[in-house]
């Protein structure tokens, strides 16, 4: 997205300290004057490490912040990501600093460059020792040593940032919009709301029992799994966190040699939870051989003809409460072949479901390529800021910047 090369030296930067180039606070409580929906957004750790998302309201204004301060979280827990996380105001009036969160208010630099200087710096990370909680104190934290380029060059450096930061921004509301598409069309297309031209026969209605064989996986646990072993391997917990309707990519592997293996096709669905009924309720259609499936996963294996990943669709989406209404118990949740082999269902036929899977395919693999994409701009962004807020590379006085096309 730049024309030009960058210029690699370092001239004309000045070392400076922090506390020689802003005015400095401390936050004050707002927790007992907190309210649904007050005047001002109360700043705090929350608030700021979730880039303003997360938000508490105050109808006090305990430490007013004005348009350009510059704040950050100052306590954190060992190894947290919000330590030292900014967050640059960009309205008066509207904001009000919490306790633990120190305020910048820049004499020297521009905000949003400053913004970027000091986020996540890693003299401010190096006080978080893994063990302890992390405190910044006042005194530490205006003793960090910088190096600050010319306003000029400040202008053009928040000004590439600020140009990745849009793309981003675009490409991650493309995302959002493509995912609410794709949403839309399977609730039209896998309930029969909308039917696809040249198919008109009636959906049938049949039981789980009568197209599937329903089995169960064998115990496997963690301690099993090798990143070198021989065979792969799905445990249950991974049905919620590593795949989703369609698994592909098989992440685990292990030296264990006997349990039950997958047949193409079959559908997994997890037997148990310590969260609730509705995180059960999911469907995942494995395309491999010979896949050893860990216990607690119930295993839905074809024994009539239908496309498996219209299946797993079609139960993931249209019949996940009626799943999760046959799971038992409290503590921990189970979800028993037993109980959901008569579950009714309606299938189209066959030449249906096959393309209403490939619109679905489609839509999700436009969504992989835009995420990738996203990935992408996120990395080169990173190491922007990294190579120019601190001079390893300089900025050309006669640089370009043209649009990314999304």
């Amino acid at each position: 997205m730049i024309q030009n090369n960058f210029i690699q030296n370092k001239t004309n930067w000045q070392q400076v300290k922090l506390g020689d180039i802003v005015d400095f606070w401390n936050g004050k409580g707002h927790e007992k004057n907190i309210v649904d929906y007050g005047k001002y957004i109360v700043v705090n750790s929350k608030f700021v490490s979730s880039d303003g998302k997360i938000k508490k309201y105050s109808d006090q204004s305990f430490s007013p912040l004005s348009k350009g301060d510059v704040t950050m979280v100052m306590s954190d827990v060992p190894n947290g990501r919000a330590i030292a996380k900014c967050y640059l105001i960009e309205e008066d009036e509207k904001y009000t600093l919490n306790q633990r969160i120190g305020g910048f208010r820049s004499k020297k630099v521009l905000s949003s460059f400053l913004t970027s200087l000091l986020n996540r710096n890693k003299y401010f990370l190096s006080f978080d020792d893994g063990v302890n909680q992390t405190n910044l104190r006042k005194d530490d934290i205006l003793e960090c040593s910088l190096r600050v380029p010319p306003i000029p060059e400040q202008h053009r450096i928040v000004t590439i940032l600020e140009t990745w930061d849009k793309t981003i921004d675009l490409l991650t509301k493309k995302i959002k919009l493509k995912k609410e598409v794709k949403k839309g069309l399977m609730q039209k297309l896998l309930t029969g709301d909308v039917r696809l031209p040249g198919f008109s026969v009636k959906w049938k209605n049949v039981k789980i029992k009568d197209i599937c064989d329903i089995k169960k996986g064998q115990g496997l646990s963690k301690d099993k799994l090798h990143d070198k072993g021989k065979y792969g391997c799905i445990l249950y917990g991974q049905l919620y966190t590593k795949y989703s309707e369609i698994i592909k990519n098989i992440v685990s592997k292990t030296d264990i040699e006997e349990g039950v293996r997958s047949v193409t096709g079959d559908i997994l669905i997890p037997a148990s939870t310590t969260t609730n009924a509705l995180d059960l309720a999911i469907a995942s259609c494995l395309e491999e051989d010979n896949i050893l499936l860990g216990g607690d996963i119930n295993i839905l294996r074809a024994k009539k003809k239908y496309n498996s990943k219209f299946l797993a669709y079609y139960l993931t989406h249209t019949k996940r409460h009626k799943l999760a209404r046959l799971a038992q118990g409290i503590t921990i949740v189970h979800l028993y072949g037993k109980d959901f082999k008569k579950l009714e269902i309606e299938l189209p036929t066959t030449e249906e479901q096959n393309t209403i899977v490939n619109i679905l395919i489609n839509a999700q693999n436009e969504i992989a390529l835009l995420q990738q994409k996203l990935n992408e701009l996120k990395k080169q962004k990173k190491y922007l800021l990294n190579k120019l807020v601190t001079g390893e590379i300089r900025t050309s006085e006669n640089m370009k910047i043209v649009k990314y096309k999304i």
